[in-house]
């Protein structure tokens, strides 16, 4: 088999093997390099497990309160961690064969081992060294190893990994990065939380609802900042009243661990500190690009930040050098780096497209209630020179909500006031993770406010509120 190729990918991540995938479309000899697991972070260790143990979340907390829904269950509820975790790994697992089914269908080479860039057009492939949080399947069968290949585009896709603070570094037993958080040994009694980003709400949120008695720490003013203030207070105060203790312009300047428990002291904007001990620390204060040992440096490749610097196609300062998803930058989502790759791939086949609008990225955070956004904020919106007319419409009036027993919770849309042009919506409440989508279509057929108006939504649905939303930026609302 030759060692040449037309595509070679780094990175079997979403990006990465999505990426892969559309190239072998586009009729380009394609090869893929994986030093750990297909399907990479996201798959194994990020988007698809937390989602599972999130749902055991949700199930648990819906048995735990049958007399809201008129039912009656006798005996104590209560959560099997072990066989939580079991579930949650096995759905990684279904995945992560799926993912190698897919390289075969395509015709995708798949190489396994650790690649370095040796010259534009050839990467050098050494074994894999032993990953810290290898899956418990073997690697796939039939791949290709150590070797010399060359490709006339390299594009790489090596994810990141968590950012981890001077003095707070993360040592796997009491201190927790995501990967030790998926699979705790034991359900910690108490939990402090480092951050409140997607990563670290989401986990806050699971132990929680499992019975942790959960400290958050953030040294922004709000909750998930990147979101609108409004939203993220009304999850702040869903989350307080779940029993979450949440410390906001506040950050953890000390940590002392004992035996078996974490002792942090926390400093305001104030200057007040405070210390909370807890059984465990999840550090969850973002991620850095993986761009080390890639031989980067040697070509001469432009990093910025701990990300490589890309154009819109996804083209490093290299000829024949690309980088898309995480190692390129945020926002550090799965869909933004798949949709990324697909660009970088159809351009290099000589497509016609377009570089990629980061401004209608969608973001979801799948705590409880769920929070979900796409484009600017009303703040943002009104910072970038808008006149904005600004619609919201309450879970507590929407009827599938409440029969639903789920009518807490927001839509929010922002409109430019002289075009009509929706730059942005805001959600929180069940289901706005699933309902977000619809925004993001809109903003991407550049809809105005009057055509989702005349859009017929059915009833009775949560989707609803979104149309309820944007009567009300006109004062035209029907149901509140």
């Amino acid at each position: 088999m030759s060692n040449a190729y037309d595509v070679i990918i780094i990175g079997s991540g979403p990006g990465g093997y999505v990426t892969a995938i559309r190239s072998a479309q586009l009729g380009l000899k394609t090869a893929i390099v994986e030093r750990e697991h297909l399907g990479g972070i996201c798959l194994n260790w990020g988007c698809i497990p937390t989602k599972a143990l999130l749902r055991s979340a949700e199930v648990l907390h819906l048995a735990q309160h049958p007399e809201a829904y008129g039912l009656k269950v006798e005996g104590k509820i209560t959560a099997d961690v072990a066989a939580v975790v079991k579930r949650s790994r096995g759905v990684s697992q279904r995945l992560n064969g799926g993912v190698g089914f897919l390289m075969k269908k395509n015709k995708v080479d798949v190489i396994w081992g650790e690649a370095k860039l040796e010259a534009p057009g050839k990467i050098v492939v050494g074994k894999s060294t032993k990953a810290p949080h290898q899956p418990q399947h073997p690697a796939p069968k039939g791949v290709l190893g150590e070797g010399t290949y060359t490709a006339k585009h390299i594009i790489v896709a090596t994810g990141a990994r968590p950012r981890s603070l001077p003095g707070i570094e993360p040592d796997g037993k009491l201190i927790w990065t995501y990967f030790e958080a998926m699979v705790p040994p034991e359900m910690p009694k108490s939990l402090i939380v480092m951050g409140s980003g997607a990563i670290g709400i989401e986990f806050a949120s699971f132990y929680k609802t499992l019975g942790a008695d959960v400290t958050v720490v953030e040294v922004m003013p709000n909750i998930m900042p990147v979101e609108d203030p409004e939203i993220s207070a009304i999850a702040r105060k869903a989350m307080e009243k779940q029993g979450m203790k949440i410390h906001t312009s506040t950050k953890v300047i000390k940590v002392v661990k004992g035996p078996n428990s974490v002792a942090a002291t926390i400093e305001d904007d104030k200057g007040n500190k405070k210390d909370i001990t807890a059984d465990r620390m999840i550090s969850a204060v973002g991620v850095v690009g993986n761009i080390e040992n890639l031989g980067l440096e040697k070509l001469g490749i432009k990093t910025d930040r701990g990300c490589i610097v890309i154009d819109g196609y996804g083209r490093t300062n290299v000829p024949g050098i690309y980088a898309i998803g995480d190692v390129a930058g945020p926002p550090m989502l799965a869909h933004k780096a798949e949709h990324e790759g697909v660009i970088c791939v159809e351009h290099i086949a000589g497509k016609h497209v377009h570089p990629m609008d980061k401004s209608m990225i969608p973001g979801c955070t799948y705590c409880h209630p769920q929070v979900a956004s796409v484009g600017l904020t009303e703040a943002k919106a009104k910072e970038a020179g808008h006149q904005v007319k600004v619609g919201r419409f309450s879970f507590g009036a929407n009827g599938k909500a409440i029969a639903l027993g789920e009518d807490n919770g927001l839509v929010k849309t922002v409109f430019d006031a002289k075009t009509g042009q929706l730059l942005g919506a805001h959600m929180v409440g069940a289901e706005v993770t699933e309902l977000i989508q619809g925004y993001v279509v809109a903003m991407n057929l550049e809809t105005t406010e009057e055509e989702l108006m005349h859009t017929i939504f059915p009833h009775p649905t949560l989707s609803e509120m979104m149309k309820e939303s944007v009567l009300d930026a006109y004062g035209r609302a029907l149901n509140a």
